[in-house]
């Protein structure tokens, strides 16, 4: 599978995942009281950080010899879906009912904002989801840049989606049905790794 490929299903299987995920809705009230970019910019680095520990994690993942490996990594995309079809029942419920405030975005330092949103995605997302998704991608394919380029992608463009128009997104897009399809794209994976497991 070509570089260009594995980003591209890595980019699709995380932004699926993080859309739902409370760090969008978190970034999205943030945004609220910090310029948007400052927010972002936090952010960003913060899900830099965490993608190279999952990058790095899955490659060490893939010292396991092939047949063990591939029924850890089907095993672990089950369990993501899982988690993802749990998590988005309580997600939706909560960006329906919730409001921010009405005032304009305030035009507070930039330690402050992006210190904030930093702070916020390194420790609400350490063990996440997406990041648990990251590792198994890694392990999965033999190419962590690709893996790492595509995750990283994937989860700034659910970030600026969240803190530049998220409230929109909530409205328009079903959550449960964001959900359902990583769920789906998840639990093919887990197929596909369960069939090479088998086959060996």
């Amino acid at each position: 599978m070509s570089s260009l490929t594995v980003a591209a299903v890595s980019f699709g299987v995380i932004a699926l995942s993080e859309l739902p995920d409370k760090t969008a809705l978190a970034s999205l009230v943030l945004a609220t009281r910090y310029r948007a970019a400052y927010v972002f910019a936090g952010v960003a680095a913060a899900f830099l950080v965490h993608v190279c520990v999952a990058v790095a994690a899955g490659s060490l993942l893939r010292l396991l010899p092939r047949r063990p490996l591939e029924a850890v990594v089907a095993v672990l995309f089950v369990v993501g879906a899982l988690l993802l079809l749990r998590q988005s029942r309580g997600a939706e419920g909560r960006a329906e009912g919730e409001s921010a405030p009405e005032r304009e975005p305030g035009s507070r330092s930039f330690r402050r904002g992006a210190g904030g949103g930093f702070t916020l995605v390194l420790v609400a997302e350490f063990g996440d989801l997406s990041q648990i998704l990251t590792a198994n991608l890694a392990a999965r394919y033999h190419d962590p840049l690709a893996v790492g380029v595509g995750a990283v992608l994937a989860l700034w463009t659910v970030a600026g989606v969240a803190v530049l128009g998220g409230r929109a997104l909530v409205q328009r897009v079903p959550l449960r049905l964001i959900s359902r399809v990583a769920a789906v794209v998840m639990l093919v994976l887990a197929a596909i790794s369960l069939v090479r497991a088998i086959r060996g």
